[in-house]
């Protein structure tokens, strides 16, 4: 018989053990080896067996081994010491709190918004590289001191547990998980009761959800859930899993994240005395309705919709991930206006003005469709991309919302994602670095024992995972034999994992079988590949892939070279980053938005081998490993991944393997070495070991969370706070009726004439360091100078005239206007640099309280105005 409800029931710890409890339920025992060591020490084979989650293992050791703990001396000092660092680490200073000391502005709070959540595979809130980037932005945030409050849902089947078929189809499993039983307590009110928050649904209805809690460190991360008996059946599914459902199960998903969100922080902070965010920033258009439950908050006030908007835009940030189009959040315009109409939810903002917002009223746009990103910028005073490639891309894909402006004038910015080295970076790496010399200085031979001790542990897990994955697909033991003889340790090892959508071409390694075979097979120089990854369950092409490489790996003649590990999560990317050499990536470029895998395999001494985007374009250099050659610019997709095929076997084959297998006496120059790699007595890859080094002491610091979070507070967070506490109800309603005024006036401003009055031009051509001095005539119609800023924008200019590099040079009107009402602007314009050359000018609306382009208004000369766009030195 099976039982109806499944529960622990924990043992209760002796009094001299309560700390093991206050240890267990902050998730920084997930980044912090001393602690881990310790609940190792409680029960070894337990801690194992619990999948290194300190909750489980304290649900499931006995009475017995307790009371022993509670009378073991050394144990129990140990256990204070590692409880005593633990609060020294919650409550002293850190960096944030002495850069306010410094007198830098800093928010009191920022509410950090994301659909997905990967801190620890004991709490297993995530799907892939957002979840992973939103865990490692908040564990970053907490070893600063940011004051950031996380807030995302609590999903009762996490996104999906991944097996294979016999014939290596991927199959789906929910495993329903209990809150009680992960590192969570649940929020509540003073007087002991659960806290909720409540949304309205059309027809009377409503939408509940509790709010449990993780602590992160410093940081409170609040999950929504809404399993709970005050729903009915189908809001009790609201949160059921991740990235589940039909477009009307992912909105009330997002509806609960963003406005159930804003309403589970105010509780928060209501109940626990934390400062109330200043900022508010939405990772990815998931969490953007938090923009308008804000609104609705001031316009229960009594502020205007248009100041409310003015309010809310100036503290918040929006951070876009995705490079394509396909990747955002697009729902019927019917459907979303049924859920915010007089029935629905937010009383008093007019569905047509929430409307708005999500429109598509961009060229290309489906005005049928609500589209996420779209309010989500609309909302936000600053947006970033997640590198400098993404940031371009970005700005491009978005231009629309922008019109008459450049793309690169488009105010989307960029920070590059970084990874949390103490999540990520084996303990043998942070070792190395701890010595007195640190990684610079450590012998070639000791950072090359570390190197393998690492591939070793890698090729026994991949064993053990490999085993289990053909039991589950109907092997018996008899036939498992081969499986002791998957992988060496001393081959070259080529690592691939990350989720399986089409442009990640997880298959091209597989586009001429017969060339990766010769590569797996090399009697002298052979590699050995670690795959993994997880494709949607609705992606039936991308389980295709799956399957493609999976019948090529089950493949007797390859399989002990190559091996795809099913169910890629943080607990095997542990081992994975730091047990391979080379960490491959190829996506279609530029369709990767950052790419932060690769970066985790970086910390650990692994070397890239990679397609120009994402991270690896922005920081590549041949110290760091290699870059895999693309067609950009070739219009056949299947000729396009034949050439970068060819591209990875040719950099595999000609310069990988021949530096791994380069073993010399000294460390260089010698040839290689015959025999898969072996050892060789003291010789060593030199070359490979230098290539090692120079990526964990130059490489390592660019891509740590560290860096990406004082990053967001410095460019992002404190400017938006600065917003905020500017823009009090009056300052918003100024400028929300300045903007209406400017936008009625807008279309009788114009630049008249463009001349350059005292130009050391002959022929065309002007000298290094002479200076243009510049003469413009605008008509502003029923605006005044103070309303606009008139620039010239100059530069380098190619074949098209189009203007790179542009600097901006600030026009000043000389005297009143003439009597045409039209007023004159002059400025100097420096020629501060060799080859063609071009400057055109533009008028841009300009308040003190206005972000760059806000209004995605600019008037530009005309073909008919003087010297037109501008003179052009050759």
């Amino acid at each position: 018989m099976k039982a109806i409800r499944r529960f622990t029931v924990r043992p209760v710890l002796p009094e001299p053990l309560r700390p093991l409890s206050g240890l267990a339920r902050n998730l920084r025992w997930s980044w912090h080896p001393e602690t881990c060591e310790l609940f190792e020490s409680v029960d070894p084979d337990g801690w194992r067996a619990a999948g290194r989650d300190p909750v489980r293992l304290l649900g499931a050791v006995s009475a017995t081994r307790l009371a022993e703990l509670a009378g073991d001396g050394p144990f129990l000092e140990r256990l204070a010491g590692v409880a005593a660092g633990l609060d020294d680490y919650l409550r002293g200073d850190r960096w944030y709190q002495e850069q306010s000391g410094q007198g830098a502005e800093l928010p009191d709070a920022v509410a950090y918004f994301s659909p997905e959540f990967g801190v620890t595979a004991a709490l297993p809130q995530y799907s892939g590289g957002l979840g992973i980037l939103a865990g490692d932005h908040l564990k970053a945030a907490s070893d600063l001191g940011v004051p950031l409050i996380g807030v995302g849902l609590l999903y009762r089947h996490g996104y999906f547990r991944q097996s294979l078929s016999r014939d290596g189809w991927q199959q789906e499993h929910y495993p329903v998980l209990d809150p009680n039983e992960l590192p969570l307590s649940l929020l509540r009110e003073e007087d002991g009761r659960p806290s909720r928050v409540a949304l309205s649904l059309p027809g009377g209805r409503s939408l509940h959800a509790c709010v449990w809690q993780a602590r992160v460190g410093r940081v409170p991360l609040l999950l929504l859930d809404s399993d709970i008996e005050d729903n009915g059946p189908t809001e009790r599914e609201v949160t059921d899993r991740l990235y589940g459902g039909g477009s009307e199960h992912r909105l009330l998903q997002e509806m609960l994240l963003g406005i159930g969100g804003v309403r589970a922080v105010r509780a928060y902070c209501r109940i626990s005395g934390h400062p109330e965010p200043e900022v508010f920033h939405t990772n990815e258009g998931h969490a953007g309705f938090q923009g308008l439950e804000r609104i609705r908050e001031l316009k229960h006030t009594g502020l205007g919709f248009d100041t409310a908007l003015e309010a809310v835009r100036g503290g918040t940030v929006f951070t876009t991930h995705t490079p394509v189009p396909a990747g955002i959040d697009r729902f019927d315009r019917e459907l979303v206006a049924r859920h915010f109409g007089d029935d629905g939810e937010l009383p008093g903002v007019a569905t047509d003005q929430v409307l708005r917002l999500g429109g598509e009223t961009f060229p290309g746009g489906d005005p049928n469709l609500f589209n996420m990103a779209a309010m989500g910028l609309r909302l936000a005073q600053r947006a970033n991309g997640v590198s400098t490639l993404h940031g371009a891309v970005s700005r491009q894909m978005f231009a629309g919302l922008w019109p008459g402006f450049d793309p690169q004038d488009v105010p989307i910015t960029s920070v590059t994602n970084g990874v949390h080295a103490p999540t990520w970076v084996a303990p043998e790496i942070a070792r190395l670095g701890r010595g007195t010399a640190g990684v610079a200085d450590t012998p070639d031979a000791e950072i090359w024992a570390v190197r393998r001790t690492l591939r070793e542990r890698l090729v026994y897990e991949v064993r053990d995972r490999l085993r289990a994955s053909w039991h589950q697909r109907g092997a018996a033991d008899a036939e498992l034999g081969w499986i002791d003889g998957v992988l060496d340790p001393d081959i070259l090892t080529i690592g691939f994992a990350r989720r399986v959508p089409s442009y990640k071409r997880l298959t091209l390694m597989l586009r001429d079988r017969d060339r990766l075979t010769e590569l797996l097979l090399h009697p002298e120089r052979p590699i050995q590949i670690v795959v993994a990854g997880k494709a949607h369950p609705a992606d039936d092409g991308g389980k295709r892939l799956v399957q493609e490489l999976v019948k090529f790996a089950d493949d007797p003649r390859v399989r002990h070279r190559i091996v795809f590990l099913p169910d890629y999560g943080m607990a095997m990317a542990r081992n994975l980053y730091p047990g391979c050499d080379v960490w491959l990536n190829n996506p279609l470029r530029p369709l990767e938005a950052c790419g932060t895998s690769g970066m985790k395999a970086a910390l650990n001494g692994c070397l890239n081998l990679s397609v120009l985007d994402g991270w690896w374009e922005e920081w590549f250099e041949p110290d760091f490993g290699w870059a895999i050659p693309t067609a950009d610019g070739s219009s056949d997709e299947d000729r396009r991944d034949a050439l970068e095929a060819n591209a990875l076997y040719a950099l595999i084959e000609d310069r990988v393997a021949p530096r791994f297998y380069d073993r010399t006496e000294t460390g260089a120059g010698a040839g290689p070495v015959a025999g898969k790699g072996a050892d060789n007595g003291d010789a060593l890859p030199g070359r490979w070991i230098e290539m090692v080094r120079r990526t964990m002491t130059t490489l390592g610091p660019k891509v740590l969370a560290d860096r990406m979070v004082r990053e967001y507070v410095e460019r992002l967070y404190a400017p938006a706070a600065h917003a905020h506490r500017a823009l009090d109800p009056a300052a918003a309603g100024e400028l929300a009726d300045w903007k209406s005024q400017v936008r009625a006036a807008w279309p009788g401003v114009a630049v008249d004439h463009v001349e350059a009055v005292s130009a050391t031009t002959a022929g065309g051509s002007a000298e290094l360091g002479s200076t243009l001095a510049l003469k413009v005539r605008v008509a502003l119609g029923q605006l005044r100078p103070d309303d606009v800023e008139v620039q010239a924008v100059a530069g380098r200019v190619g074949a098209d005239d189009t203007i790179a590099d542009a600097q901006v040079f600030p026009l000043k009107p000389a005297g009143g206007p003439d009597q045409a009402g039209r007023w004159v602007y002059e400025g100097p314009l420096a020629l501060d640099r060799t080859g063609p050359f071009g400057y055109t000018v533009r008028v841009l609306p300009t308040h003190p309280m206005l972000a760059a382009a806000d209004l995605g208004l600019v008037a530009l000369p005309t073909e008919a105005t003087g010297e037109g766009a501008g003179v052009l030195m050759r």
